[in-house]
């Protein structure tokens, strides 16, 4: 893929509001739990970015102006955009477009999945060479990452996003408009209550403290 600095590693996130972040988890654990929970899974995925020694974006939902992206810009020296209007996979396509007039190659992580390392990000990125696009997909029927070198205006269609049969459905779009793509190793995310328990699983620790009952 060339030179390091040619690829680019987005971060998809939504500003981490109370009540609005991380919607799923709040019967279980509040929406002020929820919300910081979401900021960590989010700080987490940018030092993640970082480490790939990628140019690194944090795309903002519903844009850039909460003061809490614009620490983490500081933080991790990262460019901040906005994700704009339409739905994700609309989103998603006028991302990668505007970033591959640039970088060679694209990556688009989601700040759900935290088990997303570096080197699984430079891994897909490297599926690259032979590869339109490659995804990470989650254990629960989605995907945590998508990267791409190229892209087609209906690559994205079909999906119905937030169901379990979403990464399924988007490897069938990839193969109707004809991008070839590679599938890496099965990834967790934190989406329902059920999963939180996976957070125990990371090191270093989220700086999170559940509450007892998930411990």
């Amino acid at each position: 893929m060339g030179n390091e600095m040619s690829q680019c590693v987005v971060v998809y996130a939504k500003a981490p509001i109370p009540g609005e972040a991380k919607t799923r988890l709040i019967p279980a654990i509040g929406a002020e739990n929820a919300a910081m929970l979401h900021a960590a899974l989010i700080e987490r995925a940018l030092e993640n970015a970082v480490q790939t020694k990628y140019t690194v974006e944090l795309c903002c939902a519903p844009n850039a102006d909460a003061a809490f992206f614009e620490d983490c810009a500081d933080t991790w020296d990262c460019v901040l955009s906005d994700q704009g209007f339409g739905g994700l996979g609309e989103r998603m396509l006028r991302t990668l477009d505007e970033l591959l007039s640039e970088f060679s190659g694209v990556a688009i992580v989601g700040a759900d999945c935290p088990a997303v390392s570096h080197k699984h990000i430079r891994e897909a990125m490297a599926k690259l060479d032979r590869n339109d696009v490659a995804i990470i997909p989650a254990e629960d029927g989605g995907y945590v990452l998508i990267a791409a070198m190229k892209t087609h205006p209906e690559m994205f269609t079909g999906i119905n996003w937030g169901s379990d049969e979403v990464f399924h459905q988007q490897c069938e779009a990839l193969g109707k408009v004809g991008l070839r793509y590679a599938v890496l190793a099965p990834l967790w995310d934190i989406d329902r209550p059920e999963d939180l328990a996976r957070l125990a699983e990371l090191k270093p620790p989220l700086p999170f403290t559940l509450p007892r009952r998930f411990e």
